[in-house]
């Protein structure tokens, strides 16, 4: 099997709001535990990834009201801006949809201490285009990568139209849209194409869009405006963004699946933690080229990035009760109605609780 990376109310009433949210760590308590550390107050700063925008939006409305004196700020900025940010220590804590490597991996861990760095937000990564008439079409991986490689560049294309013979398709020019900036969709994106059809995909796996010539547009709304503006456009981006456009359900083994949060949490059981990153830094592997039936594997999962080790406490504590709340069963709802992302499992937000509770702690 192939795989890869995919990458601060005063102190005393907060400390006590957060040992009662925190330190629930049975299974009853996780059910019942929202994890909203009300009371809290201050500012927090964060930026990232721009698959995350609707559910941070839903996350730190929720947050807000239980806390009326606490200002959560996140600006969607992409996810390789969040991460330069995050490392340079220019904010509180960041989005990712590419776990840290390299040099920022170790950047991070120099601004840190220690670094904690957790999946909070798992979606599909929808391929949508705009063709009139077509609300859902099968292409198999090759498919998909000769299209935005440039090599197939009709809509009518013998290769289309062998896996949608019901469906009519017009002699329309193919344009495909990409991200302009550097993104952590476009390395979940390519990291697929790359794993499930090596043969007709032979650029690297990374966060810039590697072929020249097609459309280019910033930021996960960039595309789907693009997209929407155009007719024969297609393009990738996170599937709660998705709105009104076609989408195409993608080869997986003999059948074609369709997106869907079920379907796209169904490939973390096939992924495991990558190893050797830190004590709490939980980045996974991801199975692109599963044949596993009913499982979509065009996925994005999108990590927190935060901090054992703050210049001052307090902005430790607000963090650790953001994170907290936003990984409970609670937060996790929230975005999922918000975004159509797939809620964590109790057993994973299990594993992930003494991550939570480094963030802050200084150790």
């Amino acid at each position: 099997m192939q795989h890869s990376t995919v990458r601060r109310a005063a102190a005393g009433t907060a400390a006590v709001a957060l040992t009662l949210v925190l330190g629930a760590c049975g299974a009853a308590n996780e059910q019942n535990s929202s994890g909203d550390g009300s009371g809290l107050s201050g500012t927090l700063d964060g930026a990232g990834a721009s698959s995350q925008e609707a559910a941070q939006q839903a996350w730190r409305a929720a947050f807000s009201d239980k806390n009326p004196d606490l200002t959560v700020n996140y600006a969607p900025i992409g996810s390789g801006g969040g991460r330069e940010r995050f490392v340079s220590g220019a904010t509180d804590f960041g989005g990712t949809d590419a776990a840290l490597e390299g040099e920022e991996l170790s950047g991070a861990k120099e601004r840190c201490g220690g670094l904690v760095e957790l999946p909070v937000y798992v979606s599909p990564v929808a391929v949508a285009f705009n063709l009139d008439g077509v609300d859902e079409l099968k292409l198999r991986p090759a498919t998909i990568a000769k299209i935005f490689d440039q090599k197939i560049t009709k809509w009518n294309d013998p290769e289309i139209a062998e896996t949608n013979p019901d469906v009519e398709l017009p002699d329309t020019q193919i344009t495909p849209v990409n991200r302009s900036d550097e993104s952590g969709t476009t390395e979940n994106f390519t990291d697929y194409l790359s794993a499930a059809a090596p043969e007709a995909w032979p650029h690297e796996v990374s966060g810039n869009w590697p072929v020249p010539g097609g459309e280019a547009a910033k930021g996960t709304s960039g595309v789907k405006n693009a997209i929407d503006a155009g007719q024969g456009t297609i393009g990738y981006l996170d599937a709660s963004q998705v709105g009104e456009l076609g989408t195409v359900a993608v080869g997986v083994g003999e059948e074609f699946v369709s997106y869907s949060p079920e379907a796209a949490a169904k490939v973390l059981e096939v992924s495991e933690r990558k190893k050797n990153q830190g004590e709490h830094v939980f980045a996974y592997d991801l199975a692109r080229d599963t044949r596993s039936s009913g499982t979509y594997p065009i996925v994005l999962v999108s990590y927190g990035m935060a901090c054992t080790d703050y210049d001052d406490s307090e902005t430790g504590e607000l963090v650790r009760a953001y994170f907290e709340y936003i990984l409970s069963e609670q937060g996790q709802q929230k975005a999922a109605e918000a975004a159509g992302s797939a809620p964590i499992s109790q057993a994973l937000r299990q594993k992930l609780r003494p991550a939570v509770e480094a963030i802050g702690s200084g150790s």
